[in-house]
């Protein structure tokens, strides 16, 4: 026998140990190569989600903070409307009061509001009356605006392309001069038309005011008078306040803002200070490491950029947005480690278990090879003990066509099943547990928000009112629970419930500002939004309503409109809102069934109460008027200040004369009641013009202009009256215009001739002088009276130019008298336009050294209401003529405003007596009484009295009786030209002979 020898077991063993160990070596292998594949790929969707909650709340700041940025500069152009309309487009809205200017170097002017509300400064060496008023009326005008802005702005101002500028508050006006480049951004070609043809407003670089040593933002908008370029209103922001109206992130989160150029503006996660040119410069902030982030995403140059950046040996991912607005760009960021710490985690435990399966199949492929049926139950019922202890992740079972490899392929089908269902129900709690936080995070914001949210079943009743809303309204939360949604709108705005129930119904949708019910009678503006929640099939399950306080917004609106809408003096409405009106009207009368009238009217010797009592009593009278306008006239009719003393008023519905002349009379007695002012007791009246609509005109300028026509023919027929529009009056207007045109080209051609009615002494029936008078004749018409064309040249001002020529001609006239010895005394009228004219002192002088005139023999001529507006003034002007030598006289004396105080200040040589005391006499005794009384007056002041309009002998022997003998008048002669004057002269010679 040949004894054998058992099998080496150490060889067997050494062989099974290292296939097994290779096979455990390439598992281990495979396995954490699979685990690194997906790892990564759970990496990457963690930082794609990440990413997207970062665009989200970047979104979210920009969309809210462009709100904010809109608001504000809807504030600003609103602001610069009115500064517009009141400074420059309707200056007599505010009325001019003195202010104190301050001109320390001789080269800028100063001005501080009284109550320091406001300040202003002009570099100029003089100033203009339009720029005194300009200090005065944005004065008044800031001390109305400013308090309303300065509450949602760090400051407000106007600059002017003449470098004027007013300031609210002061301080920068108050010690230094002002800093010329924040005073002269107008020159800037973006507020010019070129660059800006909608003339919007515009958002400035942020910059360092030294004044106040913050870092600000203005809005500046462009000031426009038609297309004329005037300058711009600004107003300041501070930086920390505007951006402390930014959505603030969550801890985990970080947020960088940078402008066009990268220049950081704010980066407060990061603690970096900044120094006064740290926007200017770009170096006092610098991030080395969001450089060349912010670097891309210039380069871009798109809306939304993401990227990665590392910070203090930390990665970090960045979403940035741009905001349009500023030109800057929003950018939220967070660490990238911490979006990554839960699969750091997953890491370790999956390497981990990764590790224990591959020891597992080591010890499993030894137990093969020794054991292969033993092992492979073995390994079966391990694998049954370890799926029961919750082990999902073992490996499947190996299948064969023998017993053990079919219970191996079912326990396989077994156990992913079971996998499928633990997955699955896992899944499950996890979406679970993700819904629950995003629910209770949206809880919490909808309970924390600044916004009121209601929300509400599918049929519109209230289930839910988050704190603010009974913050706002006053509330206890009772009183909304279960309540109808509409019900939370105030009663006042009750004609809107039905529409807004209506888009709800059939948009289920609505949007709009409305006023919100609450226990303070006080309103409650809001902007309000109420949409519909919808489940995943579409159907909706109920209703959410926000609504955003918007109360100062809507006062401050008010304020703007009665700023620009309606006169600050008497709360009257004013020209742009009648305007508005009137068109309304028209458009109703052009569609039939509808009439109205017109009234234009001013206040009859308005100017003389102004002059006489002060500025503040004839304010004080214009809010009379307007108080006893509204009392008397019906709410529907609009009652409007054009400016000055100029009222209209539009009453609806009437279409026949015989009301609109009740109505006139109505407002003819409301006004001639005495009106009490100070000390003094004054009556007023009113001449009025009426035009009916739209019998009249259909067209609003030409009712306008046939309103204005009929007024002025009422002052015509005696003031205190009223006119109705006829075609007579467009026909006048158009002879008014003729005569201009005609007057123009008359003085051209020398069409004039002077005419001259003697001054007789009736005594010894010689001439002792002449009064000049101006005639035309015309090459068609003829002669044209003096009352045609004098009132016109006196209104379009070439009364100067003709009261020249008349002036030289008429001493020339007297120079050839004299030639032959003659008397050559000569009066010439002078017109209110002369006598306010600048130059006249200058033209009388070389008139007398051009002709030689002696100035002795010139007399002019002044009526008195000439004399009574600036008596001062006028007492100076009348010293300088005198300082020339000529004579003085009185003209019309006794139809003005005599004063016998002021008439002996005046320096006068004679008093000419008017023909309306003369006309009468002996028939009228009062006219004879009058005319006995003012000669005896001027004989006791030592004055001559001249009589005009005598025309009977019984005048003339009264005048003798009187002492008056001095006569002019078609008695003796009318006014003669030249050449009749010399058998004029020998006429009277030849009857005092006999």
């Amino acid at each position: 026998m040949v004894n054998r020898r058992p099998p080496s077991r150490f060889g067997a063993n050494s062989l099974s140990v290292k296939l097994s160990m290779l096979i455990s070596a390439v598992c281990l292998i495979a396995g954490v190569f699979a685990a690194a594949l997906m790892l990564k790929s759970e990496e990457r969707q963690l930082i794609y989600e990440e990413y997207s909650e970062l665009k989200r709340v970047s979104s979210q700041a920009v969309v809210q903070f462009s709100q904010y940025l809109d608001l504000k500069t809807s504030l600003a152009e609103q602001a610069n409307i009115v500064v517009t309309k009141q400074l420059f487009t309707e200056s007599t809205l505010l009325h001019d009061k003195p202010i104190t200017l301050i001109n320390e170097n001789k080269r800028e002017f100063r001005s501080t509001a009284k109550n320091g509300l406001s300040a202003a400064y002009l570099p100029a060496e003089t100033l203009t009356q339009s720029d005194r008023r300009l200090f005065s009326q944005s004065e008044s005008l800031w001390n109305i605006i400013a308090p309303p802005l300065l509450q949602d702005f760090f400051n407000f101002y106007l600059v002017t392309t003449r470098n004027f500028v007013r300031i609210a508050p002061p301080n920068i006006l108050l010690n230094n001069s002002p800093n010329k480049a924040l005073f002269s951004t107008h020159a800037l070609p973006l507020l010019r038309e070129e660059l800006n043809p909608t003339r919007e407003a515009i958002w400035s670089r942020v910059h360092f005011d030294t004044v106040w040593n913050k870092w600000v933002i203005s809005i500046l908008v462009p000031l426009y008078d038609s297309d004329e370029y005037l300058g711009f209103t600004g107003t300041d922001v501070e930086l920390k306040t505007l951006l402390s109206h930014l959505p603030a992130p969550d801890s985990r989160q970080g947020f960088v803002i940078f402008d066009q150029q990268g220049h950081i503006i704010a980066a407060p996660n990061l603690r970096v200070k900044r120094s006064e040119n740290s926007v200017t410069s770009g170096k006092a902030i610098s991030i080395p490491a969001l450089n060349n982030v912010i670097e891309s995403a210039l380069l871009v140059k798109l809306p939304e950029f993401q990227d990665e950046f590392t910070l203090d040996g930390e990665g970090h991912i960045i979403n940035i947005q741009q905001l349009k607005q500023l030109d800057w760009y929003i950018g939220v960021y967070k660490k990238r480690d911490s979006a990554l710490s839960a699969l750091e985690e997953l890491k370790v435990k999956f390497f981990g278990l990764f590790l224990l399966y591959a020891l597992f199949v080591a010890l499993l492929l030894h137990q093969v090879l020794y054991q292969l049926v033993l092992g492979r139950i073995n390994l079966l019922v391990n694998a049954v003990v370890g799926f029961g202890r919750g082990q999902w992740d073992m490996p499947s079972m190996p299948s064969s066509n023998d017993e053990i490899g079919q219970l191996n392929a079912s326990f396989n089908d077994m156990s992913e099943e079971i996998k499928k269902l633990v997955t699955g129900l896992n899944q499950r709690i996890t979406e679970k547990e993700i819904a629950e936080k995003a629910a209770n995070r949206l809880s919490k914001a909808v309970s924390f928000s600044g916004t009121a949210v209601v929300i509400t079943n599918e049929y519109f009743q209230i289930e839910y009112v988050n704190p603010k809303m009974l913050e706002m309204t006053g509330f206890e939360e009772s009183h909304f629970l279960s309540a109808p949604l509409l019900s939370i709108i105030s009663k006042e705005m009750a004609i809107l419930v039905d529409d807004i129930d209506i888009d709800l119904r059939s948009r289920n949708y609505w949007r709009g500002d409305t006023m919100l019910a609450g226990s303070d009678p006080k309103p409650i503006w809001v902007s309000l939004s109420i949409s519909p929640i919808r489940e995943d099939g579409g159907q909706i399950s109920s209703y959410v309503a926000s609504a955003q306080d918007i109360s100062f917004v809507k006062e401050s609106q008010r304020k703007m409109e009665e700023l620009a809408y309606f006169d600050t003096l008497t709360g009257l409405a004013n020209r742009t809102f009648f305007r508005m009106q009137l068109r309304k009207s028209m458009a109703l009368a052009e569609r039939g069934h509808y009439a109205f009238a017109l009234f234009y009217f001013d206040l009859d010797e308005f100017k003389r109460i102004n002059d006489t009592l002060g500025h503040d009593a004839g304010d004080r009278l214009l809010v009379e008027v307007a108080e006893r306008l509204k009392l008397r006239l019906r709410s529907e009719d609009t009652i409007a200040r054009l400016g000055g003393d100029e009222f209209a008023v539009l009453l609806s519905g009437i279409d026949k004369r015989e009301n609109a002349m009740e109505v006139a009379h109505i407002i003819q007695r409301t006004l001639n009641k005495p009106i009490k002012l100070g000390n003094n007791e004054v009556i007023v009246s009113a001449s009025i013009g009426i035009t009916m609509a739209p019998f009249d005109s259909k067209e609003e300028e030409q009712l306008l202009k046939h309103a204005d026509l009929a007024m002025y023919e009422a002052k015509a027929k005696g003031r205190n009256t009223f006119h109705f529009y006829s075609q007579e009056l467009d026909a006048a207007a158009n002879e008014r215009l003729y005569i201009e045109n005609e007057l123009r080209q008359a003085i051209k051609a020398k069409q004039f001739t002077l005419f001259y009615q003697p001054q007789v002494d009736c005594k010894t029936m010689h001439i002792v002088g002449y009064e000049a008078l101006i005639r035309w004749k015309h090459p068609e018409k003829g002669m044209i009276p003096p009352t045609k064309f004098i009132p016109i040249a006196e209104a379009t001002g070439l009364i100067v130019e003709l009261g020249v020529w008349v002036l030289e001609e008429a001493c020339l006239f007297s120079m050839r008298l004299q030639r032959q010895g003659r008397s050559g005394n000569m009066s010439i009228n002078l017109s209110a336009r002369q006598f306010k004219d600048a130059h006249l002192i200058n033209e009388i002088s070389d008139v007398l050294q051009r002709t030689q005139m002696p100035a002795e023999k010139l007399h002019l001529e002044l009526t008195e209401s000439m004399l009574m507006g600036d008596v001062e003034a006028a007492i100076t002007q009348l010293h300088q003529m005198k300082d020339l030598g000529v004579g003085l006289s009185i003209d019309d004396f006794g139809t003005g405003y005599s004063s016998l105080s002021y008439l002996k200040r005046f320096p006068v040589d004679t008093l000419k007596v008017d023909r309306s005391f003369v006309k009468d006499i002996p028939a009228d005794s009062n006219d004879m009484e009058i005319t006995a009384a003012i000669i005896a007056m001027a004989q006791k002041l030592n004055l001559q009295v001249v009589a005009e309009g005598v025309e009977t002998k019984e005048q003339v022997a009264f005048l003798k009786r009187n002492n008056c003998y001095i006569v002019q008048g078609y008695y003796y002669s009318p006014p003669l030209p030249e050449h009749e004057i010399e058998i004029f002269r020998s006429q009277l010679q030849d009857s005092a002979g006999n």
